[in-house]
């Protein structure tokens, strides 16, 4: 249990080791399992209700590290508390500093759902650094993920129901942290690949991993390898050097450069099988004009190839986005796009 701050052994009354360290250490910050209503700010707020003020357990701990701590004789004990005094600090300066997150997805659970529907997914958020996008889990993954057991009922149900057909192979591609692809795998009960950047994999890899007695006890398998869209042989694992393999090709939240539309189209077109009764399922949040005119772009890419890739079906879905902390909404509409491949008609 954490002090209040009106209890904290205060740095000029020369407290001894063991109470700084005691008070340190009761204000540190595990990475928590957050439900799926938790949005960023208020994981970032609820990281700070163990004191009353913020600015001040951020000020006491400012006041650690700027300190020499020169009563304590042990040089090692005063290295100790700066170190950790860092980690508290650090872990109380936003998403990027924090360090990582787990986060629970669920499923199921509506009335007339199967009692094997319903389950839970936990993934891994490592801290977010530079650019890397995918290490976030998107709104639309989510969205997409929960409109699975539709599209096998309907427009993917020649492919899915009543089961999977035998030796099916759905390819994730831009899988992120995994959502979209697990929640394929145990709501389809087939076997999934997923896939991203080199950098991306180990931690798609490490949730993988976390959900294994998820998605196996369901009938799902999942496997998780390196494809760079666009990229050179040596960028991606050997099995995608085989083309034209995946019956099912999904991707959620993969357009956010201006090169994105042609390399995910260009990714697709490769990976998707050549066969009449293949479909390609792609969502994209349409959050401003920008991501507008990436899939106006994209649906052009995709129309470009020598047996175009066209639209059957597509509609919007809403979802909701964390990414900003001081954004209390984040509502977001996620358009989403069924493809098949057209093949010229002979007389």
């Amino acid at each position: 249990m954490s002090c209040s701050p009106e209890g904290f052994p205060m740095i000029w009354q020369k407290p001894a080791f063991h109470e700084i360290l005691d008070c340190l250490e009761k204000h540190r910050v595990d990475p928590p399992v957050w439900n799926l209503k938790a949005s960023r700010a208020e994981i970032l707020t609820e990281r700070d209700t163990t004191v009353q003020d913020r600015r001040e357990i951020v000020s006491y701990l400012s006041s650690v590290i700027s300190s020499n701590l020169g009563w304590i004789e042990d040089e090692d004990q005063r290295e100790q508390l700066w170190t950790e005094a860092s980690r508290r600090l650090a872990e109380r300066c936003g998403r990027s500093a924090m360090g990582e997150i787990t986060r629970r997805w669920p499923f199921g659970g509506h009335e007339g759902d199967e009692p094997r529907s319903s389950f839970e997914l936990t993934l891994r958020e490592p801290s977010l650094s530079g650019d890397s996008l995918g290490l976030k889990t998107w709104a639309s993954s989510y969205v997409l993920s929960r409109l699975l057991p539709r599209f096998a009922a309907t427009s993917l149900s020649h492919l899915l129901s009543p089961a999977p057909l035998p030796g099916l192979s759905v390819l994730e591609l831009g899988s992120g942290t995994g959502l979209l692809g697990l929640a394929a795998a145990c709501t389809w009960r087939t076997a999934v690949v997923l896939t991203d950047l080199p950098e991306i994999v180990p931690n798609l890899i490490h949730n993988v991993e976390l959900n294994r007695s998820t998605f196996q006890p369901l009938g799902g398998e999942i496997e998780a390898g390196s494809l760079t869209w666009g990229g050179l042989k040596e960028e991606s694992d050997a099995r995608f050097h085989c083309l034209n393999k995946f019956k099912i090709v999904l991707a959620a939240d993969p357009l956010y450069d201006y090169d994105h539309p042609g390399l995910l189209a260009g990714a697709i077109h490769s990976q998707l099988s050549l066969d009449e009764d293949a479909r390609a399922l792609v969502m994209v949040a349409q959050r401003d004009e920008t991501t507008h005119r990436l899939l106006s772009s994209f649906r052009d890419e995709m129309s470009r190839h020598q047996y175009p890739l066209v639209c059957i079906e597509e509609n919007i879905a809403h979802g909701q986005d964390d990414w900003d902390q001081d954004d209390e909404s984040g509502q977001v509409e996620c358009w989403w796009g069924l493809f098949k491949r057209q093949y010229p008609v002979h007389s």
